[in-house]
């Protein structure tokens, strides 16, 4: 198994390039399974999960072609009969993702239940709820069988929580559907915004992108299209925590800075200054990061929310920066009862950390942090603890790093390309 291998307290500088939203990708290619035309995304991450969903498609019957590295052509001239690949589902949440389009176009399916990031309960019942709602029904057994009576029919729903793939499946299956869809409380994140859009380059009627309501009237069939899917402000943000946490300056080139306004402003409250040029990001080298307090003196906090709420896949990497901040600050996280269970490998690189319970930490900075050999839980914190290992004295190791490959593309040539002192060994080396 590799690991990286980290020689911390190195300043970052430099210029580095963002690669194509891996939670935009994964609905995207599940879409191209909707149409029997040929379609192109460009500037896809060649990451693993988005690896593993392609190999899902090409067991269905999708052709896939790469016109370059990050330009893939997808034909699905005829699905074939197969069921997904309960091995494959397992490796990625975003498996979820193939309801919804193979209800809509074939009537059927038997989909093992999803894998993905042991982060807390993450719950589907608004997938099939939603899915109902249209007129597939399913039965659980090791698995969900779905199927449909002919074509699905338009309808009107509430949504019970904002979910963001619960959203997209409702859309892609309801583009093909019968009449009018209207979904209420709909998630309205960037990587749904993008489905949409690409949806109705294919001939899809999707009324209210960017809102929480969403008005579609089916068609009977999607044509080609293609779409060039925005850069992972995800990524782009942990550029900005990689040059704060070693006290460097980097320039974050395409950034998609117009979807970043709630990061800035969250991270305000850090003292963090981000600068905007043109499509580009840039970090200043050396700030002060100091914690505002908010009125009053009362403690500050940052708690994740649905879109265009504070990411809550940006939390870990908040926390991290939070670390080398002078002051206290609260985070809430409100959807993962698991995800801040990562702030104890913290502690033990000298964080002062205290977890108040499973949703809620105070951070207290800025702490000295020393090198460690820590495992990678999850993408997200082991994006956040490479971070960490960035900032801290000394030599650290991090181990099971194919969690962090699921979702960052060549990240430790990225950040030796800004200076960073890393390198990816196999644990026999």
């Amino acid at each position: 198994m590799p690991k990286f291998v980290i020689q911390g307290g190195v300043p970052l500088n430099g210029t580095v390039v963002p690669s194509g939203n891996k939670n935009a990708a994964l609905p995207l290619l599940a879409a191209c399974l909707l149409t029997s035309e040929p379609v192109v995304l460009s500037n896809v991450p060649r990451i693993q999960d988005v690896f593993t969903m392609r190999k899902l498609l090409e067991s269905l019957g999708t052709v896939v072609e790469e016109i370059d590295p990050h330009t893939w052509r997808f034909t699905t001239r005829e699905l074939n009969d197969d069921q997904p690949d309960p091995a494959l589902c397992q490796k990625i949440r975003a498996s979820i993702l193939l309801a919804g389009p193979l209800v809509a176009r074939r009537g059927n399916l038997e989909l093992p239940s999803p894998g993905g990031d042991v982060i807390g309960r993450r719950r589907i019942d608004t997938h099939l709820l939603g899915l109902n709602a249209l007129g597939a029904e399913f039965v659980y057994d090791q698995g969900f069988k779905f199927t449909a009576d002919g074509r699905l029919v338009g309808a009107e729903m509430l949504l019970d929580e904002a979910s963001v793939t619960a959203t997209e499946n409702i859309v892609m299956a309801a583009v093909l559907a019968k009449g009018k869809t209207v979904i209420r409380n709909a998630a309205s994140e960037p990587h749904v915004q993008q489905l949409c859009q690409f949806l109705n380059n294919c001939g899809a009627k999707i009324k209210g992108i960017g809102s929480n309501v969403l008005t579609i009237k089916g068609v009977k069939a999607l044509g080609s299209g293609e779409l060039r899917i925005g850069a992972d402000y995800l990524e782009v943000i942990s550029f900005v925590g990689a040059a704060l946490v070693t006290k460097g300056s980097v320039r974050i080139k395409d950034a998609g800075t117009d979807v970043l306004d709630m990061v800035a402003l969250m991270f305000k409250r850090l003292g963090v200054e981000m600068v905007i040029d043109g499509d580009d990001l840039v970090v200043p080298a050396n700030q002060s990061l100091n914690i505002t307090s908010d009125f009053g003196g009362a403690i500050t906090k940052i708690e994740d929310a649905p879109w265009p709420g504070f990411p809550a896949d940006l939390l870990s990497i908040a926390i991290v920066i939070a670390t080398q901040c002078n002051g206290s600050i609260l985070f809430h996280e409100k959807m993962f009862e698991s995800r801040l269970f990562f702030t104890d490998k913290l502690n033990s690189m000298g964080a002062r950390i205290v977890l108040c319970d499973p949703h809620r930490c105070i951070v207290q900075g800025p702490a000295a942090l020393q090198a460690a050999t820590l495992e990678s839980p999850d993408i997200r914190a082991g994006m956040a603890l490479l971070l960490a290992a960035l900032a801290a004295n000394g030599e650290s190791v991090i181990k099971n790093i194919g969690q962090i490959d699921r979702g960052y593309e060549r990240v430790e040539e990225k950040l030796s390309g800004l200076g960073a002192n890393i390198v990816r060994v196999m644990e026999d080396d």
